[in-house]
């Protein structure tokens, strides 16, 4: 992630919502696709203070209201929400205590996986735009059932953290640090975020949307058949008797050799990681590719060896590492699939809704 300049020169950063320098609001500009400080231009209306730009803005209602935001509509859209947060379709109770906190740390997590979809040019839309399946969020806290309800489904119904046809389910516990450490034990995996549950989920959004026509056989080459076996077999097998012993010689966790889906859902999510940290890097003068290179082979080399120099100084906080993974081979050649089909994707001009190879 770039950082942003106020008017005023002071340096902003991705999720401000005011410049700490001349206390301007900041707010995320659609027209100019950057973090800019606002003048006020009317009542609920700004400028973007980017020269070049000066868009006449309104904030989104989730960042006036909700406070869980920090992105503007332009002044003449009838939509109340922004490009980010008009996909949701459920959003925590509020009146819940520490719902609204735990709501902003899965929106900010979602902007972010919505900056790098649109720096790698990835489609996306709702129903409205044409899209099938349409992106929607699901944020749900589990629900405890009162001993007095007229029906009973058990003390809990438990949420899970998935995609179906274009709606990913976040469990709202996600965003608890303690307990997402603790589920990280639990699961012994090597990362678990809010960005990365983002990342994951998102992948199987996009095998639905880009995954067709000759694209499909090339998948079944590289990840396998995924009719075969079923997913709920693969997933009762895998949680009843693990990973496979030799899985690091041909996956990229633990968790892809579970079935095909997953293994490309754990294999893009990774894509999307390294262009995210590639971006960072590439902004801040550490590497000279850019996260956008169609040279894949010339990106991993440079992030493998970022990773080593980022895991080593996590190491001396005691932190977790960076970049865990290992690009062996069969890997290698799976992220070249996704990539290729990102770059397909980035170069296909039909209509959205349409069909993608």
């Amino acid at each position: 992630m770039r950082t942003f300049s106020c008017v005023c020169g002071n340096r902003l950063y991705f999720n401000n919502t005011q410049c700490l320098s001349c206390t301007r609001r900041v707010g995320w500009c659609p027209d100019c696709n950057t973090l800019r400080g606002l003048d006020p231009a009317g009542p609920d209306r700004w400028r973007c203070g980017e020269p070049s730009c000066r868009a006449l803005l309104k904030p989104c209602h989730n960042y006036t209201v909700e406070h869980v935001c920090n992105r503007m509509i332009r002044a003449d859209s009838s939509e109340a929400f922004c490009d980010v947060c008009r996909h949701n379709r459920t959003v925590p109770d509020t009146s819940v205590p520490g719902n609204r906190d735990k709501w902003a740390r899965l929106e900010s997590a979602k902007r972010r996986l919505f900056y790098t979809l649109d720096l790698l040019g990835l489609p996306h839309g709702t129903e409205q735009d044409g899209f099938d399946p349409p992106l929607r969020f699901d944020f749900k806290a589990e629900i405890i059932r009162s001993r007095s309800a007229w029906h009973s489904l058990g003390p809990i119904e438990h949420v899970y953290t998935g995609h179906a046809r274009g709606r990913i389910t976040i469990n709202l516990d996600e965003a608890d640090d303690a307990e997402r450490e603790k589920r990280r034990i639990n699961m012994n995996e090597a990362h678990r975020t809010l960005v990365g549950h983002f990342r994951h989920e998102i992948a199987h959004y996009y095998w639905e949307l880009l995954v067709t026509g000759p694209w499909l056989e090339r998948f079944r080459n590289l990840f396998g058949d995924h009719e075969n076996p079923q997913y709920q077999d693969a997933l009762k097998r895998h949680y009843a008797e693990g990973p496979p012993e030799d899985w690091p010689q041909r996956f990229i966790s633990a968790y892809a050799s579970m079935h095909p889906w997953e293994d490309f859902a754990e294999t893009f999510a990774a894509y999307l990681d390294m262009i995210a940290v590639m971006d960072t890097a590439h902004h801040w003068g550490l590497t000279q590719i850019a996260p956008r290179s169609p040279d894949l082979d010339a990106m991993l080399q440079a992030y493998g060896d970022l990773g080593l120099m980022l895991n080593e100084i996590n190491r001396e906080m005691g932190l977790l590492d960076v970049v865990p993974e290992i690009f062996i081979p069969p890997v290698r050649r799976k992220l070249h699939f996704v990539h290729d089909l990102i770059m397909a994707a980035r170069e296909d001009q039909r209509q959205p809704g349409e069909a993608r190879a």
